[in-house]
């Protein structure tokens, strides 16, 4: 939570920051947006290996944690996009390294027949820092005059909570398996993983693709003339309903059908882009952020949940890497064509095709059921 709290009050402002005081065109946004976050989702990959190899979750997710505390001044003395875009690299790269081993450890600690909710209430709880962000970014931006690099310098503070909480309040749990170690990483291993868990690898690139950085949503909002200090509410918005929504669904998804489940996420995230495509009035823009919140709050644990059930328990941290190293590769896809397409063509246009994407996905999903 304290993280996401750091994390949102630099993200929720920062598209405004590249375009209206970095000078950055959107594509540029997008480019950068789309490069960081399929960064962070890459390194799980390797971090979920060494996890497993290493049989220990809690040093690799320290290191992540304090890499991303550590990045955060650079928001702030940035003088141009290149300095914004190595902070965002390096800081979505120590989210790469601490992502797969802590959701490696939630599935080492929660029982099998709760293992939803367990996702559930962990995604509820990070998204109570990623709402609470936002909401201070307003606050300072309000107090402060819009001083963009200000409110930044204060985001360190709970990035660098984040890291002494986690070193001084988790314990490491007991090690799965024997002492022997092996490269988790081989042919026979991944074979081992099994068809059922590269669907779920599948069909997770293909909800990524359909839903491109929320740093769209800041932008929109942006468009639609909320004033800048005000700007952040979106995400506020948006992660309300997000962490409202997580556990409920999490538990929800212990009891019916996960395909049905995902094939309803995907219907919800039609109707946001419909709604954010319709105009840019504040109301309109709100409502489509709150359908994307519950979007998440749908889709978000439960293909954590069901990467979990389909890998095998010694090769959690391996399985939520390449799920995460698959749907990094399809985050900056879409980014990139989303930034492209609001620069060419309009963000109504922009939107309009995630919802076309979002169809063609749910009509391959339908008949999977």
């Amino acid at each position: 939570m304290l993280m996401d709290i750091s994390s949102e009050m630099i993200h929720s402002l920062l598209p405004l920051f590249m375009v209206g005081t970095l000078g950055a065109s959107v594509f540029v946004v997008g480019m950068i947006e789309g490069l960081a976050e399929s960064a962070a989702l890459i390194v799980k990959v390797f971090s979920g290996a060494l996890s497993d190899y290493l049989g220990k979750r809690k040093g690799l997710a320290a290191f992540g944690y304090a890499l991303g505390a550590l990045t955060k001044p650079l928001f702030a003395i940035a003088p141009a996009t290149g300095v914004v875009l190595i902070a965002r690299l390096l800081d979505r790269v120590g989210k790469g390294i601490r992502g797969a081993p802590r959701d490696a450890l939630v599935a080492d600690l929660a029982p099998a027949e709760v293992r939803g909710a367990a996702f559930g209430l962990r995604q509820s709880l990070d998204t109570v820092g990623a709402f609470l962000g936002p909401l201070l970014a307003v606050g300072l931006m309000l107090l402060w005059a819009n001083d963009f690099r200000a409110v930044f310098w204060v985001a360190v503070i709970p990035g660098v909570l984040a890291v002494a909480l986690l070193l001084l309040g988790v314990r490491e749990p007991a090690r799965h398996g024997g002492d022997k170690r092996a490269n988790p990483v081989r042919r026979e291993n991944l074979q081992l993983l099994g068809g059922a868990y590269w669907w779920v690898v599948g069909i997770g690139a293909v909800f990524t693709l359909a839903r491109f950085s929320e740093a769209f949503l800041v932008l929109r909002a942006q468009h639609g003339g909320i004033p800048v200090a005000l700007v952040p509410l979106v995400m506020v918005t948006m992660n309300l309903v997000y962490s409202a929504s997580a556990y409920p669904f999490g538990k929800l998804s212990d009891r019916m059908s996960h395909r049905a489940l995902l094939a309803l996420g995907l219907a919800v995230l039609i109707a946001a882009d419909l709604v954010l495509a319709m105009d840019d009035h504040w109301t309109t823009v709100l409502a489509g952020v709150a359908l994307w919140g519950v979007h998440m709050g749908m889709t978000q644990g439960l293909l954590a949940t069901m990467v979990a059930d389909t890998a095998p328990a010694e090769l959690r941290g391996t399985a939520f890497g390449f799920f995460n190293l698959v749907s990094g590769i399809a985050m900056l896809i879409a980014s990139v064509v989303a930034g492209l397409l609001w620069d060419q063509l309009g963000p109504s246009f922009t939107f309009h095709a995630g919802a076309a994407f979002c169809a063609l996905a749910l009509l391959g999903l339908i008949r999977k059921i």
